[in-house]
């Protein structure tokens, strides 16, 4: 019996976790990226839960550890840089806003693609234009690589995207008023270990995560009640962070000074995924692509490596791909529902309008880890990313 062959859209951490599985369990994968090589930009990801036992099950635990940032904590600043809270990166039994284990994107991507490379076919710079379902194969039109047929195709290529939406014609992105940009910047001495996060008024919020590259990742954030003015050029975007954060203190002059060259900006309004079904015919979609629970769920990752982890499951588990499409959404989409159910008041809570409400949240912030507030707090401060059991698969 030939081995059955998935093609799988998007090579960030989602397609390559994905094609780990579907390998190991005895199928062929394939993973087109639009980018003409893996992303090398982007910021500190937690490892946390049931996506660090999905991480510890491909036996990447301790490359992942070696990778890891090692933050010390999150501290909230004044524009004098005095901190006013802290949360260590143990609070909440390492479970808290920094994890146990915080590591770069683009540092993860590589490490999956690097364990996945020989036994993966990848397709960079490329992309699927069109799919067409006939019997027992879909035929994907591969912009540069032409036609070729397929048993199966998995859209996991994130919240925009371009393969589920050939297929897919009632996905709902719910904005969250929530729009970010992230880059980085040079080092320096005063960054340290701790990320740092400072609110000015009128809902606008900077952070700085220190990496273990010798950099700093910087991330600047702001409310607004439309998201359909986002400039579509990159220039225009920056030209609008430069108009919302300028004349702001603390770090901020030296952020924007960095702006303008950073070759790596990536600026998104903030939404979630809702679909109600994720799968048609041979056709599915993961991570992102099917149920972003958004950053402020602080559950991306762990939603995407135990999504490819449960479908290349099923996958195994069922020879037939409606049975197996059925249970792998059956059984994660109640983790998924849990995670884009965010803490009352998110965003609007955390990038506070006025001096009082930013003062008033530092304050509830540093009775975070004391009794009885820690326990009350856990529930806005702990995502629900150890509420889900891996099932066990067997090839």
């Amino acid at each position: 019996m030939s081995r059955r062959t998935v093609l799988i859209a998007g090579a960030g951490i989602t397609g390559p976790a994905l094609a780990h599985w579907l390998s190991r369990y005895g199928l062929t994968p394939t993973v087109v990226e639009r980018a003409p090589a893996l992303r090398d930009g982007g910021q500190t990801v937690d490892l946390r839960g049931a996506g660090l036992d999905v991480i510890r099950r491909m036996g990447l635990e301790t490359a992942a550890r070696d990778a890891a940032t090692r933050e010390a904590g999150i501290r909230f600043v004044d524009d004098r840089n005095r901190t006013r809270a802290a949360l260590p990166a143990d609070a909440f039994g390492g479970r808290g806003p920094v994890a146990d284990l915080e590591i770069l994107r683009p540092v993860l991507s590589t490490l999956l693609y690097e364990h996945t490379r020989d036994d993966t076919e990848y397709l960079f710079g490329d992309e699927i234009t069109s799919l067409k379902e006939e019997g027992p194969r879909v035929h994907a039109t591969l912009k540069n690589a032409g036609e070729r047929s397929f048993d199966y195709v998995i859209a996991a290529d994130g919240i925009r995207s371009r393969t589920r939406d050939l297929v897919f014609t009632n996905t709902h992105i719910k904005g969250l008023g929530l729009c970010t940009a992230y880059f980085t910047i040079p080092h320096q001495p005063s960054d340290g270990r701790w990320a740092r996060w400072h609110n000015a008024p009128g809902h606008r919020s900077i952070t700085l995560r220190p990496d273990n590259l010798g950099t700093t990742r910087a991330a600047l954030s702001y409310l607004t009640p439309a998201q359909d003015h986002v400039r579509p050029t990159t220039a225009d975007q920056k030209q609008l962070l430069h108009r919302v954060f300028g004349g702001l203190a603390w770090e901020v002059p030296r952020i924007l000074s960095e702006l303008d060259g950073a070759d790596d900006f990536f600026f998104e309004a903030v939404g979630q995924v809702h679909m109600p079904r994720w799968s048609s015919g041979r056709i599915a979609v993961t991570g992102d692509a099917a149920y972003c629970a958004s950053p402020l769920s602080g559950m991306g990752t762990s939603l995407a490596l135990t999504g490819a982890y449960v479908l290349a499951g099923e996958l195994t588990r069922h020879a037939d791909h409606h049975v197996a499409f059925t249970t792998y959404e059956s059984t994660l989409r109640p983790y998924t529902a849990r995670a884009q159910k965010l803490p009352p008041g998110t965003p609007r809570a955390a990038l506070p309008r006025t001096r009082a409400g930013i003062a008033f949240l530092n304050t509830v912030l540093r009775t975070a880890t004391t009794k009885p507030a820690s326990t009350l707090l856990a529930r806005f401060l702990v995502p629900p990313a150890d509420d889900f059991t891996l099932p066990t698969y067997h090839p």
